[in-house]
């Protein structure tokens, strides 16, 4: 019985292919490339926030946590549908600006560093 549960931590240390980690403040998001039983690879999102509750002595921390899985049949509308809001968040964010933007170049050459749209193939790097 002992040898089977290194077996179940290994098999558990291979369900993650590859991994990236986006810190934003309290919370934490994980982007994971996972491989099922039948040995196909998806993509689970985890967000993760740290709760902080309680006075002094007594605080206590805990994470709260929410998961997506997406399966390669939906990348692409997935991906096509995220650059869509993406997009209609930069041009119609009034936070940042006194008017919407006009178009998406715009809004780039207004923030270089960001992307100006999400690929498919970034997802099956």
């Amino acid at each position: 019985m002992e040898e089977m549960k290194p077996q179940k931590l290994e098999k558990k240390e291979q369900e993650i292919v590859f991994s990236k980690s986006i810190k934003a403040g309290k919370r934490i998001y994980y982007i994971d490339v996972k491989r099922n039983r039948k040995d196909d690879l998806f993509v689970a999102i985890t967000e993760s926030k740290k709760i902080i509750s309680g006075f002094d002595e007594d605080i206590k921390v805990s994470y709260e946590k929410h998961k997506i899985f997406l399966y390669k049949e939906d990348f692409d509308k997935f991906v096509e549908s995220l650059n869509d809001v993406i997009t209609f968040i930069k041009m119609n964010d009034s936070s940042d600006a006194d008017e919407p933007k006009d178009n998406f170049s715009d809004i780039h050459e207004a923030s270089p560093s960001l992307p100006t749209e999400f690929s498919i193939e970034e997802f099956e790097k």
